[in-house]
């Protein structure tokens, strides 16, 4: 039997031919997408950037009703130096808190990375946030900050190892001079 007398054995030939290119074609542009650094690095920038939200909330975010569970949550968002200030001042900190009866709560805006060093385990970044205190007797008090902090890859993830409000105001030369 010849194709061309059978219309439909000639389509079904032509359609398996395609099926196979387009398997062949996603198979290789999965493959390259799955083997592909910048994905990677992509990928890495976001987990920094989402531990980074994360961290920068749970560390300006503390009820001293629940004060062991807050001061956990501090802990486990550092790393490194942060982290041993951390732990070093938990006692004092816990009763100034505690005398105090505050609650305070961390609203992250928005975060970017300014430097990322895969190949180190270390990036930057920049986050702005609006902390509200709440007194025990009183209304809440907002204020909106820049925080500027460092973040340490670690097995368990990135994590900040750094973590101070950013300058404010004019900090260069005036225009002109």
């Amino acid at each position: 039997m010849r194709l061309t007398k059978n219309p439909l054995l000639l389509a079904a030939l032509v359609l398996a031919v395609l099926a196979a290119a387009a398997a062949l074609w996603s198979g290789t542009s999965w493959y390259a997408a799955a083997q592909d650094s910048d994905a990677d690095f992509a990928r890495s920038r976001d987990d920094a950037v989402s531990a980074a939200r994360q961290g920068v909330q749970n560390l300006n975010t503390l009820d001293y009703r629940k004060i062991d569970e807050g001061l956990a949550n501090w802990e486990e968002s550092a790393t490194g130096a942060l982290l041993e200030q951390l732990k070093g001042g938990r006692d004092a900190f816990k009763k100034s808190v505690g005398e105090a009866k505050t609650v305070t709560t961390a609203k992250v805006f928005s975060a970017a990375l300014t430097e990322l060093n895969e190949r180190e385990g270390k990036a930057n970044v920049m986050v702005a946030v609006r902390i509200t205190v709440t007194p025990a007797e009183g209304k809440p008090q907002a204020k909106q900050s820049r925080m500027l902090g460092e973040l340490t890859r670690t097995p368990d993830g990135w994590k900040l190892s750094a973590l101070a409000q950013a300058p404010v105001g004019n900090t260069g030369s005036p225009a002109g001079n």
